[in-house]
């Protein structure tokens, strides 16, 4: 593949079987002295076959031609050059013959038995030629000179030119293989590129409704206790001064607590590196989810609490709350009480919290009972608050919900391998049940 990604295909810029139109040059140019040369080796041929030597040129140039077909046939051309041997031509035909079938494609045994049989054919030729010349008296040497020359005639022929094609060849396929393997491994980085990608936007959507849900814990409960206050406030302010005084402190108080953990939570959005506008905009969401956690572990009580998470100890204080703000709630705790794991505690804290809060928005003035259960290998907790009244001074409270609490408490629940059940109950109230394993 290229640096965009697409296949490494070749240009063809050069006419007919050429890729480059260089490598057609350089074909037809061997063609041409290839021609040449059988036509001019055509002529001593003619005179000893006895024809006439216009035949031998004819027959020259027709075979050294051939090298021009060299890339497409070069079995072909091969063959040619082994068959115009006995003539005593074709010497760069057969040597680049040779060379381009090497470097072919082609099986190893078809490469080896055709130098096999232009060795031979060179071997027997140079053999019957030397013996003629020594016949003649041209050459004066001994016998051993015949084999000699022969053996030494026919590898020089064959065996470089075959020996570079083959070098070439496997040249040119390790480099083939060196790009097919880049190219895959480009298409894998990019692939994980494409699954870092969607699993990063899988986090930040993660990131996105853990900061929803965090946010909802430390601002819905303390709000709606500041509503249920503030109404009970209007109430009571001519009949019992005394009473509007103590709720309009606590309405202050709960407040302050609530912008000072919305501050908190703001605070990381706002800071970053030198306090450049494009730092502060990069900010991850897992500051700010981090951020909101610690918050959150504070939506109960004083602000020095651990950054963990609430824990069941707490529980009575936020049961407190609500009875504060005019609920009529009950606790009971059963089975040996013992610490868990922190997000278990927090877990559980945040379900009946989340209870109560939506008690107070849709059941006002309604029996509730809070039922927690330590058992052996899991931690089980229960709101349930009966019908609400028909009509009663606090129920006329409204306060909006955005249908969010109940899908964050089985999130959570679920995320600790729990089970989370809630509905109505047959007597017109409503009933929110978790259980999380221990460890």
């Amino acid at each position: 593949m290229t640096t965009t990604g697409e296949d490494h295909v070749p240009a063809r810029g050069g006419p007919w079987w050429w890729d480059r139109r260089r490598g057609a040059v350089l074909d037809v140019g061997l063609a041409v002295v290839s021609a040449l040369e059988c036509a001019a080796e055509g002529v001593p041929f003619a005179r000893d076959a006895g024809v006439p030597w216009a035949v031998g040129v004819v027959f020259g140039l027709l075979a050294g031609s051939v090298l021009v077909v060299r890339r497409v046939w070069p079995v072909a051309v091969v063959l040619v050059a082994i068959a115009v041997t006995p003539a005593e031509m074709g010497f760069l035909l057969g040597v680049v013959g040779l060379y381009t079938l090497a470097a072919s494609e082609l099986p190893r045994r078809i490469i080896g038995s055709l130098a096999g049989m232009s060795l031979l054919g060179t071997l027997v030729v140079t053999f019957v030629r030397v013996r003629q010349d020594m016949a003649h008296g041209d050459l004066e040497i001994g016998d051993w000179f015949i084999p000699f020359a022969a053996i030494a005639t026919s590898l020089g022929v064959t065996a470089p030119p075959v020996l570079l094609g083959l070098y070439v060849g496997a040249r040119r396929r390790l480099m083939e293989s060196l790009r097919e393997r880049a190219d895959s491994l480009e298409r894998e980085l990019q692939l994980l590129a494409e699954r870092a990608e969607e699993r990063a936007e899988w986090a930040r959507g993660e990131e996105r409704t853990r900061i929803a849900r965090e946010m909802h814990d430390v601002v819905a409960h303390r709000v709606s206790l500041m509503v249920v206050h503030a109404a009970a406030l209007q109430a009571v302010a001519r009949k019992d001064p005394e009473k509007a005084v103590k709720n309009a402190a606590l309405v202050g108080d709960m407040g302050r607590q609530a912008l000072t953990e919305l501050r908190e939570m703001l605070g990381v959005l706002r800071a970053g590196g030198d306090g450049g506008r494009a730092e502060r905009a990069a900010v991850p969401l897992a500051a700010v989810g981090v951020a909101a956690a610690a918050a959150a572990s504070r939506a109960v009580g004083d602000g020095g609490r651990s950054a963990e998470g609430p824990c069941l100890s707490e529980l009575e204080e936020l049961v407190g709350q609500s009875a504060a703000a005019g609920m009529v709630v009950a606790l009971s705790v059963e089975g040996e009480v013992r610490s868990y794991a922190p997000e278990v505690e927090s877990t559980a804290f945040r379900v009946v919290q989340e209870a109560l809060t939506n008690v107070h928005k849709h059941a006002a003035g309604a029996k509730t009972y809070v039922r927690l259960a330590h058992r052996v290998s899991e931690i089980a907790m229960q709101v349930e608050n009966e019908a609400p009244p028909e009509a009663s001074s606090v129920s006329s409270v409204r306060l909006p919900s955005g249908g969010n609490g109940l899908v964050g408490m089985k999130e959570r629940v679920s995320a600790l391998g729990g089970v989370f059940v809630s509905g109505p109950t047959e007597a017109g109230g409503f009933r929110v049940s978790a259980v999380i394993p221990a460890s």
